[in-house]
């Protein structure tokens, strides 16, 4: 008897999109770790560059939610404004002084993955959150240790 036959297998994601997602985290990690080691004239940009890839990030998984709502006629109202929060506090995060606006956008990451928890499972995209976390917890770690180096 074959026992395999009765699992159900879960999809996980493919290789390109796990790959892609952790290329994705170069920057952050980069970031996180020349904050440390840099000359102090390049400290800014460093700052810089950590602060505007992570706000750019924060964009991006908000956008996701638009695009989970086009896919339905009558989507819940909460994607459309959680897909507009994102980018909005992802700004102001960006527009702040690093020692803080990294902080904001740390702590943006952590919430854009709980909000997608719920949301993926409602979606059936529930496969994805494991990758999700693992990106999310690298991300985030990485915009605290950049603050912390600012």
């Amino acid at each position: 008897m074959d026992i395999t036959a009765a699992v159900p297998v879960v999809p996980g994601p493919d290789a390109l999109p796990r790959r892609l997602g952790h290329a994705g985290l170069i920057p952050f990690v980069a970031g996180a770790g020349l904050v440390w080691v840099v000359q102090p004239e390049a400290h800014p940009y460093v700052l810089l560059a950590l602060s505007t890839y992570a706000a750019t990030i924060v964009s991006f998984l908000g956008a996701l939610h638009w695009g989970l709502a086009m896919r339905r006629p009558s989507p819940p109202p909460g994607r459309w404004w959680w897909g507009i929060a994102t980018p909005l506090g992802a700004w102001v995060g960006a527009m702040m002084p690093p020692a803080s606006g990294l902080v904001v956008l740390g702590a943006l990451l952590v919430a854009c993955y709980l909000v997608d928890r719920r949301v993926y499972r409602d979606e059936g995209l529930a496969h994805w959150l494991t990758l999700r976390f693992r990106l999310s917890v690298v991300a985030a770690f990485s915009c605290f240790l950049g603050a912390a180096g600012a």
